[in-house]
């Protein structure tokens, strides 16, 4: 059984978009949820309910469940993510060097068919979503 995908259905079903799920040892699960108006703990309440009975159900081994918003630094995953959040700050680790760095904070100009557009300190910056190891939205006070 694929418990992502079992999370990813229940929770969309909700009306929330699921952002990451992790595992850790000893049991826990936590679950990292968001819409576009943002998260709140009933928000939270609600879809830790719903995966605690469906959990039961399905019998998913866990010990523990977290669920909580993805802060403000939020991680991107999938495409539509950098669409969505397009024009935000990113910082961002990659897989294999680009021009020798690994590291990179900008701004994002774009994405589309795989190749994030960054803008980084004015200087344009292609980089393939396959490249990525880690990206997360820079919080702006």
């Amino acid at each position: 059984m694929d418990v992502v995908k079992l999370v990813e259905t229940t929770v969309n079903g909700l009306g929330y978009e699921l952002v990451d799920l992790e595992r850790s040892g000893r049991g826990m699960l936590r679950v990292f949820i968001d819409k576009p108006e943002g998260i709140s703990v009933d928000d939270c309440q609600i879809v830790s309910n719903q995966l605690t009975r469906l959990f039961m159900v399905e019998n998913v081994d866990y010990d523990r469940l977290e669920v909580s918003s993805p802060g403000l630094d939020r991680p991107l995953k999938k495409e539509a993510d950098f669409s969505r959040f397009a024009g935000e700050k990113v910082q961002l680790k990659l897989r294999m060097p680009l021009d020798g760095r690994k590291n990179f904070v900008g701004m994002i100009a774009g994405v589309s068919d795989g190749i994030l557009q960054l803008d980084v300190e004015g200087s344009p910056v292609t980089i393939e979503l396959s490249n990525l190891d880690k990206a997360r939205l820079v919080p702006t006070f």
